[in-house]
């Protein structure tokens, strides 16, 4: 790590740890509780908060969100793992999800970033932002997944670095295991502070000191991003988790990273939080289109299940809306009916132009496709698919 390229801001600095074997990693200061942003920042941040404000606000006009929400949660997971290198693509996650297969190792690591959110939603009222909440959360986004031998769920007691064999020749050099307490207890004091600065810088700057802090060995990344949204749930400008902002920062993943970097270095910002906060402006709206589309879809697959004559067509509509491939199984699980039950609802929407008959699963099964609304769910949006 070339130390002269990260001196002394008031983000942090670079020097030298004490010893023979001593070597250059990166020492953060406290996060900065008052900052001056350009004009240009300014703006983009009203465009931001006014973005998500219709996000939100169409969020609790929804007649039944719930069903709604898993395809948003899963196009966020998929996004923030293939930033990581993974190749899978939310076609194959939606349908190894619903179908209940093995999924092989991309898809486990989504799934796995689902389960992690999914957990931490469940905390909100026992936990606060906090170390303890990470290390569940990182326990269950690393189970069984590429780095799972890394201690998951326990903060690393030994030095990372990113980029390079060895620390010595390494790009960067997150600070030492022994400075993680203190870090950490300010980071957390700061996500829970009424800071005077807006709650969308803020989450900014809790997510470029966390990439900075690198507590854990591995999976820092991933559970960074999944707090931009978590974080914005906490201080209720989210509702749920309808925001994916991984999907832009994958397609910028180099402007992403460079950003972050530029904190570090030369203790600027604003190249993160404008990207950070384009990210929000852009995805709000993104995902505001893809929900009007989601709800005109269900309404007219509520229209169609109304002919059928049986209350269960109903719920194997939302269940559609969840998750747009689906088998007899999860039909007869959820909806409490016998396999052929399952098969004859199925057949009758497939009928009725809502499903079509896809390929068959792993386990032969067969999978029905709600095509609109795959198209809806998983067609391209600023990242793609």
């Amino acid at each position: 790590m070339d130390r002269e390229r990260y001196p002394r801001t008031s983000f942090g600095q670079a020097r030298r740890t004490p010893g023979r074997h001593g070597y250059v990693a990166y020492f953060p200061a406290p996060i900065p509780r008052a900052l001056t942003f350009p004009m240009s920042t300014l703006a983009l941040l009203g465009d931001a908060e006014a973005s998500l404000g219709r996000l939100s606000g169409y969020n609790r006009l929804l007649p039944s969100p719930s069903p709604l929400l898993r395809p948003y949660i899963l196009r966020e997971a998929l996004a923030s793992t293939r930033i990581e290198g993974t190749h899978a693509t939310i076609s194959e996650v939606i349908e190894v999800d619903a179908a209940a297969e093995t999924p092989n190792h991309d898809v486990e690591e989504v799934l796995n970033y689902v389960d992690a959110l999914d957990w931490g939603l469940g905390e909100l009222d026992r936990l606060p932002v906090s170390t303890r909440l990470l290390r569940g959360m990182h326990r269950r986004l690393m189970a069984g997944v590429r780095g799972r031998e890394r201690t998951p769920g326990e903060l690393r007691r030994s030095q990372n670095s990113i980029g390079g064999a060895t620390v010595q020749a390494a790009e960067f050099v997150p600070p030492p295991p022994e400075e993680l307490p203190a870090l950490l207890a300010d980071w957390e004091r700061f996500a829970n502070e009424q800071a005077e600065m807006p709650v969308l810088i803020q989450n900014a700057l809790l997510h470029s000191q966390f990439e900075t802090i690198h507590p854990f060995l591995d999976g820092n990344g991933r559970l960074g991003r999944l707090m931009l949204v978590y974080f914005l749930i906490v201080r209720g400008r989210l509702d749920a988790p309808l925001l994916y902002l991984s999907d832009y920062l994958e397609a910028d993943r180099q402007r992403y990273y460079e950003s972050l970097r530029a904190i570090q270095q030369s203790g600027d910002p604003s190249p993160w939080i404008e990207l950070y906060l384009t990210a929000v402006q852009t995805q709000a709206g993104d995902a505001l289109s893809r929900a009007a589309r989601i709800v005109d879809l269900r309404q007219r697959y509520l229209e169609e299940a109304a002919g059928l004559g049986s209350r269960n067509a109903f719920a194997l509509v939302d269940l559609i809306c969840q998750s747009p491939v689906v088998t007899s199984r999860p039909v007869e699980e959820r909806l409490g009916v016998t396999r052929p039950t399952a098969l004859r609802l199925l057949r009758r929407l497939e009928e009725k132009g809502v499903l079509s008959e896809g390929d068959r699963g792993s386990r032969g099964q067969r999978h029905y496709v709600a095509e609109e609304m795959m198209a809806a769910v998983a067609g391209e949006g600023t990242g793609g698919d």
